[in-house]
């Protein structure tokens, strides 16, 4: 399933240390810590706020001086809850250059996400703890072991999810960028 991604998002309502615990029970350990900035633009050639659900994102992310753009669509795309998104993403050596590249073509910047995150991974799931800037705190897991659909791979993420056994926050069905413009 290369360049689909199957993910499920959680507000965290309390601190997420029982959930740490039974991460490191599974044999999980945390990773370091990082500050990802996304910024995300809209198209000249199709506005992606457009439609009464918003199904497509492009971002530019700087992240420990490195960074990537990215592009998502999410299914079903007129669906307000999506099952999984194609997900095209490739390292850049200049965001600066391709943020100017971008406005230069005319893609004007909607948003920024600003957030710290720590990864976790467990049994192919990656387990993502984020302190999003003016959102709050949220757990994603993503997907990241071999299925050869979405449906497949969904079940496993929902296995796993469920055989924690921690309650979570409520799930949350839309991105961040989603949030921060609003679009709840």
């Amino acid at each position: 399933m290369e360049y689909t991604e199957v993910e499920q998002k959680f507000r965290l309502l309390s601190p997420a240390a029982e959930l740490r615990e039974r991460l490191t029970a599974l044999g999980a350990a945390p990773g370091r810590p990082t500050r990802q900035v996304d910024t995300y633009y809209n198209a000249p050639h199709r506005d992606f706020l457009d439609n009464e659900v918003v199904s497509e994102w492009l971002r530019v992310r700087v992240e420990d001086g490195a960074a990537s753009l990215n592009f998502k669509r999410f299914h079903p795309i007129a669906a307000p809850v999506k099952t999984h998104c194609d997900e095209y993403e490739s390292a850049v050596t200049d965001a600066e250059a391709v943020r100017r590249l971008l406005g230069s073509l005319d893609f004007a910047e909607l948003t920024v996400v600003d957030k710290t995150r720590e990864e976790w991974h467990a049994d192919g799931i990656a387990v993502a703890f984020d302190t999003v800037a003016g959102l709050g705190d949220f757990v994603e897991f993503e997907y990241k072991g071999d299925a050869p659909t979405v449906t497949q791979a969904t079940v496993r993420l929902e296995a796993f999810i469920a055989a924690l056994g921690v309650e979570l926050g409520d799930r949350v069905h839309l991105g961040y960028p989603h949030m921060t413009l609003g679009l709840e």
